[in-house]
């Protein structure tokens, strides 16, 4: 099962396309808010209602840790203590750790890329501090999956697919949701 982790502000396009996608491909996903309550409200306004809320995972049942952008979402995401302790759990230990637009500053931020190469939402690049920094729409880097922002959703949700299914799964999905023509 993979928890996406959504905190007031998130960017909707970066949180629900890779959701859409995983699930398409047969992934277990569950939607977490890092608030008291399961209603979270994205940037543009968007409401949206979490599976469950922070304090009631079970991080053990987790494979990955999706971390969605927008402003000042990432920022509310880094406020989390509890997440981002998980967060630096996951990727000590092999599990996926995934990060769009300006959510991959606050692993940078948090010394958790030293060594790593990551991407991250343009203009931001000097945050993913100790990172071999890119300027591609995604970067894989092991367990750790990094995207630029809402125009790069549909790369980063096809590279979650690949990463817990396979390239072969992530290449019909892309055929079949016309992203590749």
């Amino acid at each position: 099962m993979v928890g996406v982790f959504f905190a007031t502000g998130f960017e909707e396009v970066e949180a629900l396309a890779p959701v859409d996608l995983m699930r398409r491909a047969g992934i277990e996903v569950k939607l977490i808010s890092i608030n008291e309550t399961t209603e979270v409200t994205g940037a543009r306004g968007v409401k949206l209602v979490a599976d469950e809320c922070i304090s009631n995972t079970d991080f053990e049942s987790l494979e990955g840790i999706v971390l969605p952008g927008g402003a000042p979402g990432f920022k509310n995401l880094d406020k989390s203590e509890k997440l981002m302790q998980r967060v630096s759990e996951f990727l000590n230990t092999g599990k996926l750790v995934a990060a769009i637009c300006g959510a991959p500053s606050v692993l940078g931020k948090r010394g958790m890329l030293k060594g790593k190469k990551a991407t991250v939402y343009p203009g931001m690049e000097d945050m993913l501090e100790g990172a071999a920094v890119s300027k591609s729409k995604v970067v894989k880097d092991g367990n750790l999956i990094t995207s630029r922002g809402m125009g790069t959703a549909v790369d980063f949700g096809l590279a979650l697919v690949e990463y817990f299914r396979d390239e072969n799964v992530a290449k019909e999905l892309s055929k079949a949701i016309v992203f590749e023509a």
